[in-house]
């Protein structure tokens, strides 16, 4: 898990590709964009993570004796192609949009310009880190919006999808918004906070309910918090911890990290009631945390009726992101550079599905900002070396739907670019942020969406469009490959 070479993280075809343009030299230089398609979850954006172990994993690319041994074992690779893979190294620039950083679809969250047997291996890996990090800090995302400023505790490590799922989905939704995770690996791993408090069976340890909770406050007075529904939460858990509560009071013990979380039942209704028991006691102030196979729709639901919960403990739905299992992030070419050109000659996908056509060129992202209200309007995809002048007018436009079209007036909107460089001709440029310094970071961006665009069923989309020479270049190709195809019929 804490391995630092992936270098075979990587599918066989890249590999056997790798060989192919090893012995039929083209010396390319090749743009691809990692983007994906669809929101998950249904939403109206995603959450971008995994950049700094993106960047680890091209700072340690590097084939060892053991690898070679391997890929040589296979029959399928010749030895002067092993031998290039001994000394290989990426010699190439990555541009990517920062962590924690809201993104929507079509637009590059990385682009990697290489030469084309470098871009090509690091595709595997790329897609791999990144859309596992972005799909769980988006559901992370979603989970903490639902909970309308109450603390999300992550704890989903027991039903990950193995150590590295854990891990990194744990960092993930600490950027998204969570309060901590119960991982302590990783909160070692990236300096977050680790959170818990104890299981059942703590309780079904002791002879009886009031001595398992009496002795867990003597060890940890200054975060108790007593899970309640072991035998029954109303008539057992709620009035021994209370018992426990009074006697720390009475002992000069200061309340402050105290609480009570319940784990089964109908959470709306004994969430209530514990409530009630819990003020009337003098204990107003006490935590009430759930669990429970909670999901951004529950916890909505439950803050709709009015629930006494105030800490959420959500595991399975959020590390899994049960829902929507898969990102769907790809890597598509979209230039290539002929040794001794100058220029970058743009590359498209076709696809009788419209949503499937890919976007040519060598690309940047600007965000526009309302810059009365610090919100979104749109994001505009547009050729790397195009500049926009805020004082300007701006026309934009639906890339599908072209008669869609919103006019942005001069001095009414602010630009940013959103694409930064974080490798250069194989090196690190860009020094991550620690996890905690991400999660405030994303917090502020989730805060440029529109209420409209953050509820979590059946959200109004934020525009994503192309600027008018990136439009007129995709027209371009398009009509080209169509004359091509007319001509071959």
């Amino acid at each position: 898990m804490r391995a630092t070479n992936l270098t075979l993280l990587t599918d066989l075809y890249e590999l056997t590709m790798m060989q192919g343009y090893f012995k039929n030299p083209t010396n390319q230089t090749v743009i691809f964009d990692m983007f994906y398609r669809t929101n998950p979850c249904g939403g109206s954006f995603a959450i971008t993570a995994g950049l700094e172990q993106m960047i680890e994993y091209i700072e340690n690319l590097h084939f060892t004796e053991e690898d070679i041994d391997y890929l040589r074992g296979l029959h399928i690779f010749q030895e002067d192609f092993l031998e290039y893979l001994s000394t290989f190294h990426f010699t190439g620039d990555i541009y990517a949009i920062p962590e924690g950083t809201v993104v929507f679809p079509r637009e590059p969250i990385v682009k990697v310009i290489a030469p084309i047997m470098e871009a090509q291996l690091v595709e595997t890996a790329i897609l791999n880190i990144i859309n596992h990090q972005s799909l769980i800090a988006t559901k992370a995302a979603r989970v903490c919006y639902a909970a309308r400023g109450d603390s999300i505790m992550e704890f989903g490590l027991r039903r990950a999808q193995g150590p590295d799922a854990g891990i990194y989905g744990a960092r993930a939704a600490v950027i998204a918004g969570c309060a901590g995770t119960s991982n302590v690996l990783a909160g070692q791993m990236f300096n977050m906070p680790v959170l818990g408090t104890h299981a059942h069976s703590w309780i079904m340890s002791f002879p009886d309910e009031y001595t398992a909770f009496k002795t867990y406050a003597k060890m940890y007075p200054d975060s108790c918090t007593l899970l309640v529904d072991t035998y029954d939460v109303l008539k057992s858990g709620v009035p021994n911890a209370i018992r426990v509560f009074e006697e720390m009071r009475e002992e000069g013990v200061k309340l402050t990290k105290y609480g009570i979380r319940i784990d089964s039942g109908d959470l709306a209704y004994l969430s209530k009631e514990a409530y009630k028991m819990l003020a009337a006691a003098g204990f107003d102030d006490a935590i009430i945390s759930a669990s429970s196979d909670l999901d951004e729709y529950l916890i909505d639901s439950l803050k709709t009726q009015d629930a006494k919960i105030n800490s959420w403990g959500v595991g399975t739905n959020l590390i899994t992101s049960k829902d929507n299992p898969a990102f769907g992030g790809v890597y598509k070419l979209a230039a290539v550079k002929d040794a001794g050109s100058a220029t970058f000659t743009p590359k498209i996908k076709l696809s009788e599905n419209t949503e499937k056509v890919t976007n040519p060129g060598d690309k940047t992202i600007y965000r526009i900002y309302s810059k009365s209200t610090g919100k979104i309007k749109a994001d505009l995809i547009c050729l790397a070396d195009e500049h926009f002048d805020p004082n300007e007018t701006m026309i934009i436009f639906d890339p599908v739907d072209t008669w869609k079209k919103t006019k942005v007036l001069g001095g009414t909107y602010e630009l940013r670019e959103l694409l930064i460089p974080v490798i250069r001709q194989g090196k690190r440029v860009y020094t991550s942020p620690e996890v905690m310094e991400l999660r405030e970071y994303c917090l502020k961006e989730q805060n440029t969406l529109w209420d409209e665009s953050r509820r979590l069923v059946n959200p109004q989309k934020v525009y994503v469009d192309l600027s008018q020479q990136l439009y007129d270049l995709k027209k371009n190709l398009l009509e080209e490959m169509s004359m091509r195809s007319l001509e071959r019929d």
